[in-house]
Parts: structure tokens; C-alpha cells; sequence
């Protein structure tokens, strides 16, 4: 069962006062004001996720929302963990065929190769952010940015959409809210890679890839829970799975977790679900048209 939304006290005034403040930086040149959606999708430069990309992309893109894609350094083009488009182990464990084709149009998308620098970005410039994972080393780049950390903590404060899906759920678990010095997740309900998930994969590939499957000592689930202030009321791992997947048709094995104005899933198999709760949260939060 996915968390139901609810409406969070004070999002409406940050909002109107972002939505001001967001005119007048474009009206003076500071981006591309055509009354769109903007979402920010920050990446590593190498290894993220296929799917958690890849599938996001596409369903945002055909809601006529506007994708901007932000890597450490201006001008770089980013690649996914090249393991999953081959499939790990004998075609096995990588991304399913639709988000391999999915991967192959982004990579010629204009916006894709027109990445922005994670020190430049103007968080009230954007309406969503978008945190995908990946698990290969190459990640670490994006899991373990303090520039990151501090640019998500800016865009955390406005009350905007906030979607993190599998490793992505780390770097909010690692983002300080400057106020309290807490987690800014501290207080909220949220699913992330299950620890039985990433045990698993990194027990069924270690004889050939070694540490592949685990991107730092500790599994993904304990240190997401170790910012949250009671876990075992506010983690939903979901229904357990290891093979069953959501697609663009079904959502029977996918899960999501909505709190607010932040929305998490667990891995590729809930990246279409994920995309499209994403898509309802822009919608339901959405300002007139500027």
C-alpha cells in the first residue's frame, strides 16, 4: 500500500513567494520562462541507474514537463553504469528492453547533453527535483557531494516535489536541514533499497564482481533509517519482491511512499509508478501559469 499524500502546512506561501522570486530572476535573463514545469535531475558523471533515469525522462518529458540535468561540471555528458545495458551476469540482473530504448533516445536528447553545473544552480528556478540512483561505484561522485547536499537542502526548504528513488533516497538521508541540523527526512515517511534487495543481488554477483552491488559498507536501509527519528514507524520497505517488476501497463509489483511534497521508491521496478506519482505531485502543487 503507498502512503497517502497530505497536504503539508505552509507549502502554499513558499510557493507563491518561490513562484514570485522565480519571475524575477527569469524576467533578468536567469532561464527559460515558457510557463512550463521545470524539473531538476542532478547526476553522477558515470554509473547511475539505467531505469531511474531513463523511464523518468520519458514520462516527464511526455507530460510537456521540461528536464534539466545537472552534473558537477558544466558541459559534461553523463553516462549510466554500462553493466545494466549488457546485463550484468549472462543478460541477467540489468535494465529491462523498454528503458534500454528509453536510455538510447535520452542520450541524444538536447537537454542531456546541455547539463548545468551543480555549483550554478538556482533551486527556486526549478518546480521538482528528481534523485535517481545507481549503486556502481561512479556514484559516489553524486551520493557523497557536500555542493550537493547543500543545493538539495536549498531546494528542500522551498516545499517543492521532491522524488528519490532507490540509491537516490541517500542523498536526502545526508542532507542537514541548517536549522536543526537533523536529516531533512528526519521526520518523514520514506522507502529507499531494501537492505534484503541489495543482499541479495550482491550475494547472487560477488563471485565475479566482488563489491559491485554494495556501493559502501553500510546497506542503503540502515543509514536511510538512521536519519529518520522513529524507523520503525516511519520506513516502508514494501511487499517483498526480487524478480516482479512494474512496467508502463502495470503496477501490481511496483511501490512508491508519498509524504507531502516528497515521494521515494525502492528500485528500477517501481521507476514507472514512481514517475507517474512524481508527475501527480507536479500537477497537485502546480502555480498558474506564469
Amino acid at each position: 500500500m503507498v502512503a497517502a499524500r497530505a497536504a503539508m502546512p505552509g507549502t502554499r506561501a513558499n510557493a507563491e513567494a518561490g513562484g514570485d522570486e522565480r519571475s524575477r530572476l527569469r524576467s533578468s535573463g536567469g532561464g527559460c520562462d515558457d510557463g512550463r514545469v521545470r524539473v531538476l535531475i542532478p547526476l553522477p558523471d558515470r554509473d547511475f541507474d539505467v531505469t531511474e533515469v531513463a523511464v523518468p525522462w520519458r514520462v516527464l518529458r511526455n507530460a510537456g514537463h521540461q528536464l534539466v540535468f545537472a552534473t558537477e561540471r558544466a558541459g559534461t555528458l553523463p553516462a549510466a553504469d554500462p553493466r545494466l545495458l549488457d546485463g550484468v551476469i549472462f543478460g541477467q540482473l540489468g535494465a529491462a528492453p523498454e528503458a534500454k530504448v528509453f536510455y538510447s533516445e535520452l542520450i541524444r536528447a538536447a537537454e542531456f547533453a546541455s547539463t548545468v553545473d551543480w555549483a550554478g544552480l538556482d533551486p527556486a528556478a526549478f518546480d521538482g527535483l528528481l534523485l535517481p540512483g545507481g549503486h556502481a561505484p561512479g556514484m559516489r561522485q553524486y551520493l557523497g557531494s557536500p555542493l550537493l547536499r547543500e543545493q538539495v537542502a536549498r531546494f528542500w526548504a522551498l516545499g517543492r516535489p521532491v522524488g528519490a528513488i532507490c540509491h537516490g533516497v541517500l542523498v536526502l538521508a545526508r542532507t542537514r536541514d541548517p536549522a536543526t541540523n537533523r536529516s531533512v527526512l528526519a521526520d518523514r515517511t520514506t522507502t529507499c533499497l531494501p537492505k534484503y534487495m541489495e543482499r541479495a543481488a550482491y550475494l547472487a554477483s560477488a563471485w565475479r564482481l566482488g563489491r559491485y552491488y554494495r556501493t559502501y559498507p553500510a546497506y542503503v536501509q540502515d543509514e536511510v533509517e538512521a536519519a529518520l527519528d522513529d524507523p520503525g514507524r516511519q520506513f516502508r520497505r514494501g511487499p517483498l519482491t526480487l524478480a516482479g517488476r512494474g512496467t508502463a501497463t502495470d503496477d501490481t509489483a511496483a511501490f512508491a511512499v508519498a509524504d507531502r511534497n516528497y515521494l521515494s521508491a525502492r528500485w528500477p521496478g517501481d521507476a514507472y509508478l514512481f514517475a507517474r506519482r512524481f508527475c501527480d505531485l507536479l500537477q497537485s502543487t502546480a502555480r498558474p501559469a506564469r
